[in-house]
């Protein structure tokens, strides 16, 4: 006997009154007897018409003509234990979600409809109303059981990490939420809008022109938070045939997103189509993932040096240390080719205490050797983020310690970017690596979003003037005044000033003229091996004075 309360117990009239509440209706088809029968809110999706049952004639009648191959699908009997999942829109109501499962050996099926809203809640993108990947790739799987041609479009939008650096995280969601909703209203009713990563966005539609479409939506500038802001994206394509044949829907979006990777290889704004070359580039990239991997442990990323000329003397003042990889069959990689992977793969805090260490105890060892050559100093870039890094300040201390330089010879070059992430804090950790013996550069000064008067409280040595600007002052009016600004601004604020980009005798007398300090560039020397600088450091002290081309090459 059961001791169920009986306040608990559920009837037929309270599940009905359920269903009402909830704009859901329960349905019930059995193809032997061509019956199709509802309980439960059937009006507010269309089905009013319908209920309490019908046949499956009337069902794709009352169906909307683009609908009705959806509706015939789910009506076509399956194996037993097959899920049904289709969005059918009929006419006089929204759209309906119908889901259920196969039974008793595919004689009959059994689900729910509710309207679309009613499921949304777990399948959309919460930043920008979208759907999500997964429910994207579901949306996807639906409409492939038509016959035709499709093509899925993913747009990456380029340069997102800088917009996040420079704005700020929440500033930056502003912007992917308006990039969402141009998407949105870019495409009609039939085509599948997604955002499916952090920065993608994909759309699934008909074949066409899905990829211009996606790039006058996207591309479009806007403004956010007082900045100008000039999106760009990158684009990936891969057409389809739907029907019984149809590819798996995540395997269409592995192939877009192979083409996007594609297409960022070639700058900002690119496009590529699917191939099957793509498929033998990604293998070589995951090869390539696990050789840089063991690289660290192997010893086969080292510095190599850039000389950095005093442009008063001629005497080499210091180098740059510049990471360079041998790999042991491939030879020399080109940094372009493993330090954005290097990120990628988190690995950018290990090379940078690698380059510091290796850095440093080089330097130590030409200090010891070449005591004529001054108060040699030696640069090294910290990555993206590093200055956020926990034991920094104790790593810089150590090595200091470690290989015994003077005070400031280690001079850590850091972007703009990093500073204005979180301008108190970045104070606060350049204060200790400044006691700690580092001098500190702000790197390619002029380029991204800072304020002057965040440079006169930060502790800061050195500025280096991006190359750009010295690569064309000598035809850009506009960028010999830059130089000159920077150049006095430093003066003004007692920091040395490096120009990079420095190509030939010629610049370097425009840098002279202008009272800049120092020089570094390809008219001196590139990044060179250890021994190799050194040879050219010997050379220098010998000669009186670095020597430089007369013309670039």
């Amino acid at each position: 006997m059961s001791t169920r309360p009986r306040s608990l117990a559920w009837d037929a009239a309270t599940a009905i009154e359920a269903l009402a509440a909830a704009d859901t209706a329960l349905w019930v088809w059995t193809p032997s007897h061509d019956t199709l029968r509802f309980t439960g809110a059937t009006h507010g999706l269309g089905l009013g018409p319908l209920a309490p049952e019908c046949t499956s004639a009337a069902l794709i009648a009352l169906a909307l003509p683009q609908d009705r191959g959806l509706a015939d699908a789910l009506l076509k009997p399956q194996a037993e234990g097959t899920e049904i999942a289709h969005r059918i829109r009929m006419r006089g109501g929204e759209i309906g979600v119908w889901r259920g499962v196969w039974l008793e050996d595919g004689l009959r099926a059994a689900g729910v409809v509710a309207p679309e809203m009613k499921f949304a809640g777990g399948e959309a993108d919460a930043l920008t109303g979208l759907l999500d990947r997964r429910a994207f790739l579901a949306r996807v799987a639906e409409t492939l059981t038509r016959p035709g041609e499709y093509e899925m479009v993913a747009a990456d939008v380029d340069r997102l990490k800088r917009l996040n650096e420079a704005l700020g995280h929440e500033r930056a969601d502003l912007v992917l939420s308006a990039l969402g909703s141009r998407l949105s209203a870019a495409f009609p009713a039939h085509a599948i809008p997604a955002r499916v990563g952090e920065d993608e966005f994909a759309i699934f539609l008909p074949k066409g022109q899905g990829a211009d479409r996606m790039r006058q939506a996207l591309e479009q500038p806007l403004r956010v938070a007082g900045f100008d802001i000039y999106p760009t994206v990158s684009i990936g394509a891969a057409p389809c045939e739907g029907g019984s044949d149809a590819p798996d829907p995540a395997e269409i979006l592995r192939r877009v997103e192979l083409a996007v990777e594609s297409a960022k290889r070639g700058g900002r704004g690119g496009a590529a189509a699917y191939g099957r070359a793509l498929e033998s580039d990604s293998l070589s990239r995951l090869a390539l993932e696990a050789d840089l991997r063991n690289a660290f442990v192997r010893a086969e990323i080292e510095p190599f040096y850039q000389p950095i000329v005093n442009l008063n003397t001629g005497a080499v003042a210091g180098f740059e240390a510049l990471a360079r990889w041998r790999h042991p069959r491939r030879g020399l990689v080109p940094p372009d080719e493993f330090l954005g992977l290097t990120q990628e793969m988190g690995l950018m805090n290990d090379l940078g205490l690698l380059m510091m260490r290796q850095a440093a105890r080089q330097l130590a060892e030409w200090i010891a050797r070449h005591p004529t050559a001054g108060r040699l100093f030696c640069s090294v870039n910290l990555s993206v983020g590093e200055i956020e890094r926990p034991n920094l300040v104790e790593d810089v201390a150590e090595i200091i310690k470690e290989t015994a330089l003077p005070r400031g010879a280690l001079k850590l070059e850091v972007t703009e970017g990093d500073i204005m992430r979180d301008t108190a804090s970045a104070a606060e950790v350049l204060t200790r690596l400044k006691t700690a013996g580092a001098s500190l550069a702000l790197d390619d000064f002029g380029t991204g979003f800072s304020s002057l008067s965040y440079l006169a409280r930060l502790p800061f040595d050195t500025l280096k003037i991006d190359r750009y600007f010295v690569l064309t002052m000598d035809k850009d009016e506009g960028s010999a005044k830059i130089v000159k600004s920077v150049v006095n601004l430093g003066r003004d604020l007692s920091l040395e000033v490096v120009a990079e980009g420095v190509e030939n005798a010629h610049l370097a007398k425009l840098l002279l003229d202008a009272q800049c300090h120092y020089g570094q560039g390809f008219g001196y020397a590139p990044a060179l091996p250890a021994t190799e600088a050194e040879v050219y450091l010997n050379e220098s002290l010998a000669d009186g004075a670095a020597p430089i081309k007369q013309r670039s090459a």
